[in-house]
């Protein structure tokens, strides 16, 4: 993920920019998906007694900000790199860049980005904005694509353009992994925090069904190495010809809390009052010993 002092520029930003922006009209069209990996991260909102009353929607297409309000919050912001997606997001809009949040600290007590933050190239800086727009004992919600989201796509392309040209440039986001998450959350000060995974099915009845919907999204490549030329005419009959169209999208989630003296903290090493063979029911032997 690189270091927060030079981190990696892997995407085009203003690019992404556009691309969320023109996708501000069409976005409608992949509602169902949207609205299923929000509504699955929102869900874990039941596992907890906390009241919100202050949230940040980051980049949340139109999916979060209404369920937010549904949920009876009263003052939810919706945050979009694109102005546009901004407006039609639900909440009170603020066109901003997750790499560069435009808010005082303790501003909000609930941070939520559904399938968002897959295009910021700072990632652990952002988290750590995050955490410091947060109150203490705030919550931060968060879902991005993982690795193996659209791999079959991937490997299609990558194939199809080695047979046509002789080589491979990126044509698919690269995705994070979950062994990466907890411990990016950690670093960025999060208390409490969790990574773990969902998966969500995806079938397309044509390979121009998924592209469209990827456009329709704002999410085609902006990875600054892409190869702008135009394809080979043989290059997209033959990667199509070998596209599985059964799919799945890899939800990875992230939850962390904003550091509070009322939070539950870790044992100390060595505090233990009972031992561990006790609980199990069994007998402890000790170094060298044979047993009885």
């Amino acid at each position: 993920m690189g270091d927060v002092e030079n981190p990696p520029d892997i995407f085009d930003r203003s690019l992404v920019a556009l691309r969320r922006e023109r996708a501000a009209a069409t976005v409608s069209k992949v509602a169902p998906v949207l609205d299923a990996a929000a509504m699955s991260l929102l869900d874990r909102l039941d596992d907890t007694t906390h009241r919100f009353s202050r949230a940040l929607d980051l980049g949340g297409r139109g999916a979060v900000a209404p369920a937010l309000k549904a949920r009876g919050i009263p003052f939810v912001v919706s945050m979009d790199l694109a102005p546009a997606m901004a407006r039609r997001a639900g909440g009170m809009p603020v066109a901003g860049d997750e790499e560069w949040l435009p808010f005082a600290p303790g501003s909000f007590d609930l941070i939520v980005s559904s399938l968002s933050l897959h295009w910021v190239n700072d990632l652990p800086g952002a988290l750590i904005q995050i955490r410091q727009a947060l109150a203490p004992d705030g919550l931060f919600l968060a879902s991005l694509p993982g690795l193996g989201t659209l791999q079959g796509l991937r490997e299609a392309l990558n194939s199809a353009e080695a047979e046509t040209r002789g080589g491979v440039s990126p044509r698919i986001s690269p995705f994070p992994e979950l062994r990466d998450l907890a411990g990016l959350l950690q670093r960025a000060g999060f208390a409490i925090p969790v990574a773990d995974q969902e998966r969500l099915p995806m079938i397309y009845r044509s390979p121009m069904g998924l592209v469209s919907d990827l456009r329709a999204a704002g999410e085609s490549n902006a990875v600054h190495a892409r190869d702008s030329r135009i394809p080979p005419r043989e290059f997209f009959p033959l990667a199509f010809s070998r596209l599985d169209l059964d799919m799945e999208l890899r939800v990875l989630v992230m939850t962390g809390w904003s550091p509070h003296e009322s939070q539950q903290k870790p044992a100390r090493p060595g505090s233990a009052n009972a031992r561990l063979s006790e609980a199990l029911g069994t007998v402890e032997i000790k170094a060298g010993e044979k047993p009885g």
